[in-house]
């Protein structure tokens, strides 16, 4: 099994990353498939369904997918020109994307949202279609946007939504039983042989590039969130929070006012800027998600800023390491609120921020797959229920209590030597099996929970 770390951290837009990117990528992948069909396209429609539609508005699903039909990408997304071409889309109910011809949309009569039953394969399901003069549909595709951005068409999925076609990698495991017995075998760190198999498919130097990029984006997106402040857009009227918070931090270093406790304080706040960026529909990068995005750059900016001896040079450690839990917990359970609930989102980017920080503060093996499970145990049951379905509450502050809770995971597998009673395999199918049980309400559908208890205005 191999899921590239480029797989797991993605360049990105908010709010979302399977309601947000996702949509968006589907919609360019549909794209495609008219491009190399012989018809002639003369409109489009769509249909949103599941928690793609019962969110869609609070999450920009709608927004996303239009702007996905007009080529925009999450990774090369302008928000100027998205502005422009959003507002000429309502205006003229057409799109022109490159390499086809103008083709009749109009957002409001042409793209549905469905609320009935969620569609066979996944809770986060689309369909796309294009049709002729008559308006008769000659082109139509399902898509799932299974979580972290990735998307899936309905064959893909039902052909083994983890497949693994590439070239072969020198260390493919797909449990950490099976990577902890690789590292024992082979003598080399997790992020070793996540390196190795890395270079195997797209070069060493690529990967050094991309992570380096990756990490690039993480801290400005840290830093322009430390900066703004006003109010986040959807109607909820929360407030940034993490401008005041740094600055507050910053005014009491040095004085009596600075307890240690605080540095949870610190910690909090490089998340809570993380997410307020991405509710505010700023460039973010999947970590593994959008809503879960400010964890592991948080515990990233964590070690750089405040662990004595910590060198930017590991943060290449860091990530190979927390991609490669990220990888497990996707391929043997889920990194999806629509399906299992924010413990795949927050959970999952705990347990990748604990094995990432156990990793460069010089954690075996035993211990980096401790502090995951550690992390993840913690998040098991926690149910995904934005308010207004916007991904605010709880989900600024929850990214910022997910990282406090990867910092503790670490420094308790740490303080052992990686012996423990629950095995990370078995935290992960825990995890899958509840997130199965979990009623749907509580899965990223704003129908129970928070989401039903808090005013929406």
């Amino acid at each position: 099994m191999f899921l590239s770390v480029f797989d797991m951290f993605k360049v990105g837009v908010g709010p979302s990353s399977s309601h947000t990117m996702g949509p968006m990528v589907a919609a360019a992948r549909f794209l495609d498939s008219m491009r190399a069909s012989p018809f002639e396209f003369h409109g489009l429609r769509g249909s949103l369904h599941g928690s793609l539609a019962f969110t869609g508005v609070g999450h920009a699903t709608d927004r996303a997918t239009i702007l996905g039909l007009a080529g925009f990408m999450p990774d090369t997304y302008d928000h100027e020109k998205a502005e422009a071409a959003f507002e000429a889309i309502r205006d003229t109910h057409t799109v022109t994307p490159e390499g086809l011809p103008t083709l009749v949309f109009n957002p409001k009569d042409d793209l549905a949202f469905d609320f009935g039953p969620n569609l066979p394969g996944h809770a986060n399901g689309m369909i796309l279609m294009a049709t002729d003069k008559q308006g008769d549909v000659i082109l139509r595709e399902t898509y799932y946007s299974i979580g972290g951005g990735f998307v899936m068409t309905e064959a893909e999925l039902a052909a083994g939504r983890n497949t693994d076609e590439g070239d072969p990698v020198p260390y493919p495991f797909k449990s950490a039983v099976e990577m902890l017995e690789m590292a024992e075998t082979s003598g080399k760190s997790i992020a070793d042989m996540k390196r190795a198999n890395e270079a195997a498919r797209g070069g060493a130097e690529n990967m050094r590039t991309g992570i380096a990029r990756i990490w690039q984006v993480m801290n400005d997106c840290i830093e322009r969130g430390l900066e703004q402040d006003g109010t986040l857009p959807g109607g909820l009227n929360v407030r940034r929070r993490a401008k005041g918070i740094h600055d507050a931090l910053l005014s009491e270093r040095g004085t009596n006012l600075n307890a240690p406790h605080k540095i949870n304080d610190w910690i909090s706040v490089y998340a809570m800027a993380v997410n307020e960026e991405n509710a505010a529909g700023g460039q973010v990068v999947t970590a593994p998600t959008n809503g879960a995005a400010g964890v592991v750059p948080a515990v990233i900016k964590y070690y750089l800023d405040h662990v004595p001896g910590a060198s930017e040079a590991q943060v290449e450690d860091f990530m190979l390491t927390a991609s490669a839990i990220g990888g497990l917990v996707k391929f043997n359970a889920s990194i999806s609120g629509a399906e299992a609930g924010c413990q795949a989102e927050v959970g999952s980017a705990a347990a990748m921020g604990a094995a990432g920080l156990a990793a460069v503060m010089g954690g075996t093996p035993e211990q980096i797959e401790n502090a995951a499970e550690i992390a993840l145990e913690h998040h098991l049951g926690m149910t995904c229920d934005p308010v207004k379905g916007l991904v605010q509450v709880p989900c600024i502050e929850r990214n910022g209590l997910g990282a406090i809770k990867a910092v503790s995971a670490a420094s308790l597998a740490l303080r052992g030597d990686g012996t423990h009673l629950v095995p990370l395999d078995a935290c992960i199918e825990t995890m899958r099996q509840t997130g199965a049980d979990m009623s749907e309400k509580y899965k990223e559908t704003s129908l129970g929970g928070l989401a039903v208890n808090v005013p929406n205005c």
